[in-house]
């Protein structure tokens, strides 16, 4: 009991002060100023593309309306009978004015779909400077200018972009985002902070093709479930600049019922598990709420102790959510984070089990460094 008492203690104090830290890192990650654009390189966008997600064409046209002086956009889909194939060369025709292809990729040879479409559509690029962008993304008009203001600095190889998680209509959607705007991008800006960038995160991907084409190309990332991690780690130890850049992007992530959701969030839990396993038990101290609660049902006396904690969690949530995302879904739900809080501690949990995961209607086994591959098909 006193044992459990301390360790309980010990833990939610670790919380406060990553909380601060939470401050802390958002507040400098706001100082940096971002950079006037001057020379604009040409840039190609690669966008793979599987089905219809929730919004599809308003993401994609806020791609073909880029405020940019010379873009060209690729599309790539494993076949024609995809959905997605024929609104991509409708907003082709509509767009005629933007340089853009679609690409007929076939059957992936490896178990990551996504990195065989960018290998792909990168091998028929025409310029240098590699913008990649999942479907489920929308951008303001000027975010291919502010991404390329940053690429003006010569040492930077890499930048990713921080995100916006917008909700579908259903609740565990909103609570989905909430986490996403507040608890994640936490741990992004404590990382940047204490350590500097040396990983990427997926939505948005931007970089110079010199520097993918050191790191060994998208062979060396096409065996990792989170490639977008691998990318931004192979970049730092290969010497390149890795940015978290200004240019924050809006994540669409749909509407799923719970037990959808459950699976989606159970696999990236657990590739996250496997791509940094003492990161992901240092995920312990991102958890203030539920550690309290835990706190306070050993000691009931020690109630005060609780509401420190939500108001350094508050603190924390005011620094990414509104501070850094100007996010009006946090303005509007905040009250709705503590469940939130409760629902990702246990997702958290559970990513200590189980090494199998379900992608896009297929069975997926976790290798312990990260790697996947795939057990049967349908």
């Amino acid at each position: 009991m006193v044992i459990g008492l301390a360790l309980l203690s010990a833990l939610v104090a670790g919380s406060w002060i990553y909380c601060v830290l939470t401050v802390v890192s958002a507040w400098r990650y706001r100082r940096v100023a971002p950079p006037a654009p001057r020379a604009l390189p040409s840039i190609s966008v690669l966008k793979p593309l599987a089905g219809i997600d929730d919004g599809l064409e308003e993401n994609l046209v806020s791609f073909f309306e880029q405020d940019y002086p010379d873009f060209e956009i690729l599309f790539a889909v494993r076949n024609a009978e995809d959905p997605a194939a024929p609104l991509a060369e409708k907003l082709m025709a509509r767009y005629p004015a933007v340089a853009s292809r679609l690409l007929l990729t076939g059957e992936p040879p490896y178990a990551n779909a996504k990195v065989y479409s960018l290998d792909r559509m990168l091998a028929a690029a025409r310029y240098d400077l590699i913008v990649m962008a999942d479907s489920d993304v929308r951008f303001a008009p000027g975010t291919l200018a502010g991404i390329a203001a940053e690429f003006q600095d010569p040492t930077l190889g890499l930048a990713t972009c921080p995100y916006r998680a917008v909700p579908g209509r259903g609740f565990w959607s909103r609570l989905e985002a909430l986490g996403l705007n507040t608890d994640f991008l936490g741990g992004v800006l404590v990382a940047r902070c204490l350590d500097g960038m040396k990983f990427a995160i997926g939505p948005t991907i931007a970089a110079r093709r010199a520097t993918l084409a050191a790191i060994g190309g998208f062979n060396a990332v096409k065996d990792y479930l989170a490639e977008d991690f691998v990318m931004g780690k192979l970049a730092a130890e290969h010497g390149f600049g890795v940015l978290l850049s200004s240019r924050v992007i809006e994540h669409r992530i749909g509407s799923q019922p719970f037990a959808n959701n459950l699976k989606h969030r159970l696999r990236w839990t657990r590739s996250t598990r496997r791509s940094r396993p003492r990161g992901y038990i240092g995920q312990v101290f991102t958890h203030p709420i539920p550690l309290a609660l835990l706190l306070v049902a050993v000691q009931p006396s020690w109630w005060p102790l609780a509401a420190v904690t939500c108001l350094a969690r508050a603190a924390a949530i005011w620094a990414t959510g509104i501070l850094v995302l100007r996010d009006p879904l946090t303005r509007r739900w905040w009250w709705l984070t503590p469940a939130g809080d409760i629902a990702s501690f246990l997702v958290w949990l559970a990513g200590f089990h189980g090494k199998t995961i379900l992608w896009r209607g297929r069975k997926y086994n976790l290798l312990p460094d990260g790697r996947f591959e795939l057990l049967q098909e349908g």
